[in-house]
């Protein structure tokens, strides 16, 4: 017995929705309406409405049917893709070198300042097992020491090592290693960031 609108939908569109629902008592249908609703626990669900007449044996409009599709979920998977896109984004043009790791030390993640410092481009480094591939045999030992620590949830902050390049420089970058997440809280990798300290390491 309570009013739906002004019970369930949200007030910047009451009188849109009442509108609708006026529509449909004199037999005008709506469909596909983005409608706001708010729940029980006064969580915002979207919803897409069809609102037609109902009508009854003598078929006189006696009050209104509504179809509707809860869209709430989709509406966040567009909101959680455009993050994404935003992560991907400044990841891949961030000023620093930033590389990942899957649980098997192979690389999947190599941003466009990785490419600038070592040389090597993503096609030539995805896929690739990151210690014996491209680092260098001494730090070999210590890099997977440190890779194994944030797989266990222990970061490594400002860990030095030497990078032999695609041109076959040497250069000096300073590392901090985390592990990186799935949604679920699990560990799936490594992600490193590196910053090039070869200019400094000369004076």
């Amino acid at each position: 017995g309570k009013p739906f609108v002004e019970t369930f939908i949200v007030s910047e569109i009451r009188q849109s929705v009442q509108v609708v629902l006026d529509r449909a008592l004199q037999a005008q249908e709506t469909t596909n309406y983005h409608l706001k609703f708010r729940t029980k626990s006064k969580q915002i669900e979207h919803l897409l409405v069809n609102a037609s007449a109902r009508q009854d044996a003598n078929f006189r409009n006696i009050g209104v049917i509504i179809v509707s599709q809860d869209l709430t979920d989709s509406k966040r998977d567009r909101e959680m893709k455009v993050m994404a896109s935003e992560l991907r984004n400044f990841v891949d043009t961030a000023n620093a070198a930033i590389y990942g790791v899957d649980i098997h030390g192979n690389v999947n993640e190599w941003n466009d300042k990785t490419v600038e410092l070592t040389g090597f481009t993503k096609e030539e480094a995805f896929g690739k097992n990151l210690v014996p591939t491209f680092i260098l045999r001494r730090f070999q030992k210590s890099v997977r020491e440190t890779f194994d620590k944030a797989l266990n949830g222990i970061e490594t902050s400002n860990f030095e090592l030497e990078f032999l390049t695609k041109s076959r420089s040497l250069i000096h970058v300073l590392v901090s290693a985390t592990s990186r997440r799935d949604a679920d809280n699990n560990v799936v990798g490594v992600v490193g960031v590196a910053q090039d300290i070869t200019e400094a390491k000369k004076t």
